[in-house]
């Protein structure tokens, strides 16, 4: 006896205009899928689920690379230094104030906003069809997708 795969639940249309913005910084910050908003994106920590528990959305299009990284070191670690660099000109401490502080606060604060940078960044693709020019017939023949860019699911 075969069995049909669920019915993906009606997807919601992401927002337009300055709500865009808003609806990217949400669903990727809450780690929800960017069409519904509903379903997991995340299997762990950083894992991208391969398809959404609530619509059915296929996150082959999701391809954030090194750009959570990236972010995370650019925004975070660049500011974060320079108060390490502050703390040791201005009060010359011991190396172990540093080890005991400095250190994990550097570790800390660059590596727990991976989680939502990579959400923001994956929403981003989904919401702004965000696409290598000129993939998009490779990607559909790799993915046997019959000329269908990702994000006509």
């Amino acid at each position: 006896m075969e069995t049909t795969p669920p019915t993906p639940a009606p997807a919601t249309v992401a927002p337009s205009g300055r709500d865009r913005f808003w609806w990217i910084i949400r669903s990727g910050w809450r780690g929800r899928c960017p069409r519904c908003g509903e379903g997991k994106m995340f299997a762990s920590w950083l894992k991208v689920v391969s398809r959404c528990d609530h619509c059915g959305l296929d996150y082959r299009f999701a391809a954030p690379d090194d750009g959570p990284a990236f972010f995370s070191l650019c925004i975070i670690a660049l500011p974060l230094t320079a108060f390490v660099v502050w703390l040791q000109v201005a009060f010359d401490p011991p190396a172990w104030v540093h080890i005991v502080t400095s250190v994990p606060v550097m570790a800390l604060g660059t590596l727990l906003p991976l989680r939502p940078i990579k959400g923001w960044l994956v929403a981003s693709q989904y919401v702004n069809r965000a696409q290598e020019a000129g993939t998009r017939g490779l990607w559909s023949d790799l993915h046997g997708t019959s000329g269908a860019s990702d994000f006509d699911q």
